[in-house]
């Protein structure tokens, strides 16, 4: 036994010590991985960092913006409950903390409706065996192609003519456009919450039926909890969609005191000789830091919403 365990015992320190020896190439390892990933957070940032720059930046023009600013302030910010008069002495109308407060109303009641009425029709396609399913699946998708501002005339003119016979579903009504943001509930949202419903088990669902349970318990106390993850992605994505809106939104509010955050804050860059760029940047900057927040919070859910593939039980 000792003279046949002795080779092995020698041979294998000397392999080990070729392969230590053999110089590596330059395109093995991951090293390149890390310089495409650093390259790529890089050009997401930037834009980032060109805002942050303007929101400090004592110059109001983007001529003399840089990613470093040269004059260092807080007055863009004060600039933005405290406005400086117009040219001519009239009084600039500004009312930042009404478009932040209309923005948010307006895009978190809809992203919780978006995502009910999305997790209704996601459970009814994955549950349920009904004639159509699969042509009413794909003509969700389908309708997708098409951008929403292709509809505007069409939503404008109903709004005009709902406004005759109820004022609150009318032009320039909040409900009403919380109605409109509600016609995106559909589409790429049942589709993603419908794969998720699929990787639960419908034996879940036969164990509570067993147990007495109706159809809406079932819904609400079995799958609506197992499908926390996808509920969070789906409705933090749609907050953040409705949060940048501006076509549709710029068209149906009319008064200042109806505008969302994108409409108003162009009100600072929209005159030929009076852009003021730096308090735009500081209000932009302002109205992102909670949704910044929001998504750090639910970040765990974004990972098992998006990548979750196994059985919950």
């Amino acid at each position: 036994m000792t003279s046949v365990d002795q080779p092995v015992e020698v041979a294998e320190p000397r392999a080990a010590e070729r392969r230590r020896r053999r110089p590596r190439h330059i395109t093995r390892g991951n090293w390149w991985r890390h310089l495409v990933a650093l390259a790529a957070v890089a050009f997401a940032l930037l834009p980032l960092a060109y805002v942050v720059s303007a929101a400090f930046n004592a110059d109001q023009t983007l001529r003399g913006a840089s990613l470093i600013p040269s004059h260092v302030t807080l007055q863009n910010f004060l600039d933005m409950f405290n406005p400086p008069p117009k040219p001519g002495g009239a009084e600039r109308d500004v009312r930042y903390w009404t478009w932040y407060l209309n923005s948010y109303v307006i895009s978190g009641v809809a992203a919780v409706f978006n995502v009910m009425l999305g997790a209704l029709a996601a459970y009814a396609f994955s549950r349920f065996r009904f004639r159509g399913r699969r042509f009413g699946m794909m003509a969700l998708l389908l309708i997708q192609m098409f951008p929403a501002f292709l509809a505007l005339v069409a939503i404008y003119l109903i709004l005009l003519t709902a406004g005759d016979v109820f004022s609150t579903l009318g032009l320039n009504s909040r409900p009403a456009l919380i109605l409109v943001f509600l016609g995106g509930a559909m589409g790429v949202n049942a589709w993603l919450m419908k794969g998720f419903f699929d990787t639960i088990p419908s034996e879940l669902d036969e164990s509570a039926r067993v147990d007495g349970a109706t159809p809406a318990q079932i819904f609400w106390g079995v799958i609506m909890p197992l499908a926390a993850p996808v509920l969070a992605v789906v409705g933090i994505i749609t907050f953040v969609f409705l949060m940048n809106e501006f076509i549709i939104t710029s068209a149906l509010m009319q008064t200042r005191d109806n505008f969302t955050l994108p409409v108003g804050l162009r009100s600072y860059i929209n005159e030929q000789y009076a852009e003021q760029w730096g308090p735009f940047a500081a209000g932009a900057l302002l109205a992102a830091l909670p949704v910044a927040i929001l998504v750090m919070l639910f970040q765990r859910f974004f990972v098992g919403g998006l990548t979750s593939g196994a059985v919950k039980g």
